[in-house]
């Protein structure tokens, strides 16, 4: 090979390394591309595609609370399914189905699909999750839908931070503060106590007046001289 070959080959690597440098600096530390994201359950049967499946705990770690169930339902037949309930098996906890619009059933429409959990969508709530949800845990869950039956998979538990912040269960209500019962006000006592003194004496007052009327009108009586 001659020399301008070689310095040729030389010139063509340098510049393709300078270039693969400068993307992965442009990418950043915060990029879309370096976000990593965990791995969400998933499974199929028929025309049913569960995916995206998790249980979502309280965001601090060992609080007491509802949990909820995450997931995206796929419907690729030409009839709509209706997802009739949500089962963890293992456990005797209660799953309280809630379409997005607020009352009805949760519909997966034919050729289209559910969003379960986050804001707007149909939710899921387990009640006594401490009986089944642990974080850390892989939880079975089942879906019962109208028309395929039951599909069942393993859903790992997350508490509700970071990405699955906006996915997960209301923080628990705390019961507001009882207020304390208003006391009687001691100057209302006062003033009453001061009136019914004012009136004692008023009252003594005029017995004491009645009294010297009386003396003085005796006393002015025996000095008539008697008739003759």
């Amino acid at each position: 090979m001659s020399r301008s070959l070689r310095h040729g080959a030389l010139a063509a690597t340098a510049t393709a390394f300078a270039i693969v440098s400068l993307s992965a600096c442009a990418a950043g530390n915060n990029a879309e591309t370096l976000k990593i994201r965990p791995d969400n359950a998933a499974t199929s049967v028929g025309s049913i595609k569960v995916q995206n499946v998790n249980v979502i705990t309280q965001p601090e770690g060992g609080e007491d609370g509802p949990a909820v169930v995450a997931a995206t339902l796929f419907n690729e037949g030409t009839e709509r399914e209706v997802l009739e309930a949500i089962t963890l098996p293992g456990s005797s906890v209660q799953v309280t189905l809630q379409a997005a619009e607020g009352k009805g059933p949760i519909v997966v429409p034919a050729g289209g699909q559910v969003i379960i959990g986050g804001k707007g969508n149909a939710a899921a709530v387990i009640e006594n999750s401490g009986e089944a949800a642990r974080n850390g845990d892989v939880q079975q869950v089942v879906f019962k839908l109208s028309r395929t039956g039951d599909i069942g998979l393993g859903a790992s538990v997350f508490p509700a931070e970071g990405f699955f912040k906006d996915f997960g269960p209301s923080p628990k209500a705390e019961a507001p503060a009882a207020k304390p019962s208003p006391k009687p006000s001691g100057s209302a006592s006062g003033d009453a106590a001061d009136e019914a003194g004012t009136a004692g004496t008023g009252a003594e007052g005029a017995q004491g007046e009645t009294g010297a009327q009386g003396d003085a009108a005796t006393q002015g009586a025996g000095d008539v001289p008697a008739a003759d």
